[in-house]
């Protein structure tokens, strides 16, 4: 297993700062010869990207898409303008590259960055293909991004229920990636920043092998980012390690000034389904299906 080492970074942010902490892997997992995913954990940017499309056309997608995020992140101003813009960068880097000839070729990109240009600080969530950000607040988890995927299309049309959608034959199907021949604009959720927020970005390499209660469960017993990334990674490839496994844990420790301007109304909370906190250690790995389908 790969070490994991939590890093931390003190951000002033109006009216206050923001302490963040963070830890990431990626796993080539039990049935895989090659790693396909790529991950990049930089402030402000935090991206997992899953390739796909022959022997190494995923390896290519997703290292090449990250290495033009990098370049974002190495500026420390991300804005959504320099995300897409990279990302088409990174669709003509994936088109000239000898190795990636599988019309297939492709890799999901999902993360969230940390947007102090604005009066106060908000998360920008982003996401295009079936890779996940997860949102842990006050002990309940949110999935934030929505999945580009056949079966959530048919769970969103109510044709399929989320249990059917588990197993369904076209679980590895996504709708939109980046790749030679698709869209680059991902879909973007802005949200406030709370003290003790706390993301998992993960590919479906995790979800396949943990619920959300699984993911929940691991995030409520290691406070550290280190220790709970390497406890869903573990439990990941225990569960089977079917896929690669690529996870970063991003926690949020805000403190405001005390001459801040005293508002304390009640901020707007993601509409998202709520995973409730766990009481059964049982309920964490018990069921090793995703509660919405994969991809890859």
């Amino acid at each position: 297993m790969p070490e994991v080492t939590t890093h931390t970074r003190l951000v002033a942010v109006p009216g206050g700062e923001v302490t963040l902490s963070w830890a990431a892997v990626t796993d080539v997992g039990r049935r895989r010869e090659v790693n396909q995913d790529a991950l990049l954990a930089q402030y402000p940017l935090f991206i997992v990207a899953d390739g796909m499309g022959g022997h190494i056309g995923g390896e290519i997608a997703s290292a090449r898409t990250v290495e033009r995020l990098t370049a974002v992140a190495d500026k420390d101003a991300v804005s959504t303008k320099a995300i897409e813009k990279a990302l088409s960068r990174a669709v003509e880097d994936i088109a000239q590259h000898p190795g990636a000839t599988d019309d297939g070729t492709g890799t999901t990109v999902t993360g969230v960055f940390l947007d102090i240009s604005g009066d106060e600080p908000t998360w920008v969530t982003l996401n295009i293909g079936d890779s996940r950000v997860y949102l842990m607040r006050d002990e309940s988890l949110m999935q934030i991004t929505v999945d580009h995927s056949v079966v959530q299309e048919l769970v969103s049309a109510g044709r399929l229920s989320p249990e059917e959608a588990e197993n369904h034959p076209y679980g590895n199907v996504i709708t939109r990636a980046v790749g030679p021949t698709e869209s680059v604009t991902p879909d973007y959720v802005r949200l406030d920043v709370v003290d003790g927020d706390r993301f998992v970005i993960c590919s479906d390499g995790l979800t396949k092998e943990l619920t959300d209660y699984g993911i929940l469960h691991f995030l409520l017993e290691h406070p550290d980012p280190a220790e709970a990334v390497d406890a869903m990674l573990h439990a990941a490839i225990e569960n089977g390690g079917r896929d690669n496994v690529s996870i970063i844990v991003l926690t949020a420790a805000v403190r405001m000034d005390a001459d801040d301007d005293g508002d304390t109304a009640e901020r707007p909370q993601p509409a998202t389904a709520v995973i409730p906190t766990v009481a059964d250690d049982s309920a964490a790995t018990g069921d090793t299906g995703s509660s919405s389908p994969a991809a890859d």
